[in-house]
């Protein structure tokens, strides 16, 4: 029987490394709802990165190392850009988790792999700076997305090249690099990338969720941090 891909990642939890520096016994996360049932969130900051920026900082405050958050969650914050609308019903279906904190936070990769592509997805409210790493784990080929990274991480970069667990691949990017969002990771698996290369929907249309979420499998799997978050 043809192994399934959120089967191997279930047996393999102990495997991974962790994504951002985050120790279970000293760091706070912060569960961030980025719905219409948030009211604080209103158009004026969503239309303004240094607010929404700042909206953000005041929530984490001291206590908190990161928020976190997002996977299958119908998001009203994607009107603040165009990129997610077009023709008929946009799209507010978020299909990775974000971990948000301050740019420059490192990003290491959870097992190993190779680059399978990278892109400066420039537009307004797009992913920025963004690396694609592919995988294989019991013979089980999969794909992992970081999204709204520095622009220098993309200097060097070589598709193929591999990339061993544990190693430090990006950081979090500053907005004029991350598709101008307060600074934080998109972190998302894909099982199927089909012809994509250094972009991958991170928000699908809600009348595709069961398609997307079945090729986008819950990041926490390899995360292991929503368990923390308050």
């Amino acid at each position: 029987m043809e192994k399934k891909l959120i089967d191997v990642l279930q047996q393999n939890r102990a495997l991974f490394n962790k994504v951002v520096p985050f120790d279970s016994t000293k760091d706070k996360l912060l569960h961030l709802n980025f719905t219409q049932t948030n009211t604080e969130l209103t158009h004026e900051i969503l239309a303004d990165t240094n607010a929404f920026s700042i909206y953000v900082e005041r929530l984490l405050g001291e206590d908190y190392t990161y928020g976190i958050g997002g996977y299958d969650e119908h998001r009203t914050v994607y009107a603040r850009s165009q990129v997610f609308d077009g023709a008929g019903e946009p799209r507010r279906l978020h299909l990775g988790v974000d971990i948000w904190g301050p740019a420059g936070t490192q990003v290491y990769a959870p097992l190993d792999g190779v680059i399978h592509s990278y892109a400066f997805n420039n537009q307004y409210g797009d992913y920025g700076a963004t690396i694609i790493l592919q995988h294989l784990l019991e013979g089980v080929q999969f794909y992992s997305l970081y999204g709204h990274l520095g622009l220098r991480d993309l200097d060097g970069i070589e598709i193929g090249k591999p990339v061993q667990r544990g190693e430090c691949i990006a950081h979090f990017g500053i907005a004029e690099e991350n598709g101008h969002w307060p600074p934080h990771l998109h972190f998302q698996l894909i099982e199927n990338i089909g012809e994509c290369k250094g972009d991958y929907p991170g928000v699908c249309k809600y009348s595709e969720r069961e398609t997307y979420l079945a090729n986008c499998p819950d990041p926490d799997i390899i995360l292991q941090m929503l368990q923390y978050a308050v």
